[in-house]
């Protein structure tokens, strides 16, 4: 069974951010991802995750304005400051937590935006976020997303992003390989693992049910065939990383909701 990290931005939303760990950690998980930990103190989130045996796998990076619709900076030319200021207080961060792995956004497209220009200060952006981070032996990750959720977003295809890690020859940029947003774009998704993940540019899976983003036992995906391939392939290559319970409790923030609605997670034994 792969190793299964809860994501404290959307599960356990019944409880105030900081009680979540506790939850995650009563419901056996060993480890938490979230998304955007800054309104709180890294030394208090680092208590919580001592407090409770866990470990964080993995931050975002600040994305811009999120409550003005922005969703990251990398893309985005004349935004280089903003996005390395945000970059580096998101390193700050996983120092702290012992966090080994940093998603950085791609942002949305301007309308009418040269994308060339788009997809070098990308690069750009990225490269020099992975010198930054190397210093502290941390990742960055890249991820597509769908544009049923977030039109005009940089970043949409596995290829697409294996492409950029490919040309940037960096050891530690890799794909954040989301099967939600994979199955809405690509689909295929058993036979995508089974190309990916040998390559070691995967760096980090989330998962969630297709279409609504409930638990990954809800929708279309057949959840316990894709982790026993992730197990397989993952036997086969030596990889050792982590799957996020990226996904919106199909019970909403009624008491023990998200707990209610492990089954998916207990049935795999």
């Amino acid at each position: 069974m792969p190793r299964f990290a809860a994501n404290l931005s959307m599960l356990y939303n019944e409880h105030t951010f900081l009680d979540r760990f506790a939850a995650a950690a009563q419901d056996g998980f060993q480890a938490v991802e979230c998304l955007f930990p800054y309104p709180f103190d890294a030394c208090d989130l680092q208590q919580r995750l001592s407090d409770n045996g866990l470990q964080q796998v993995l931050i975002n990076a600040p994305p811009g304005d999120w409550e003005a619709g922005e969703r990251g900076l990398a893309c985005l030319p004349g935004r280089e400051s903003e996005f390395q200021t945000g970059f580096l207080k998101a390193l700050a961060y996983a120092n702290v937590l012992n966090c080994p792995r940093i998603h950085v956004m791609a942002g949305l497209k301007p309308q009418g935006a040269d994308l060339a220009l788009l997809e070098h200060t990308y690069i750009s952006n990225i490269a020099w976020a992975a010198a930054e981070a190397k210093r502290s032996g941390c990742d960055v990750l890249i991820e597509p997303i769908n544009t049923r959720d977030m039109p005009d977003f940089f970043l949409n295809y596995q290829s697409q992003a294996h492409h950029i890690v490919e040309h940037l020859g960096a050891s530690n940029v890799k794909v954040q390989m989301d099967l939600y947003h994979c199955q809405i774009m690509e689909g295929d998704l058993a036979t995508k693992i089974r190309h990916f993940l040998p390559t070691g540019r995967v760096g980090h899976f989330q998962m969630a049910g297709v279409p609504l983003r409930h638990e990954p036992n809800l929708g279309e995906l057949n959840a316990a065939y894709l982790f026993e391939v992730i197990d397989e392939v993952s036997a086969a290559c030596r990889w050792d990383g982590w799957v996020g319970c990226e996904y919106r409790p199909s019970r909403g923030a009624v008491p023990h909701g998200t707990h209610e609605g492990l089954g998916w997670l207990h049935d795999l034994g």
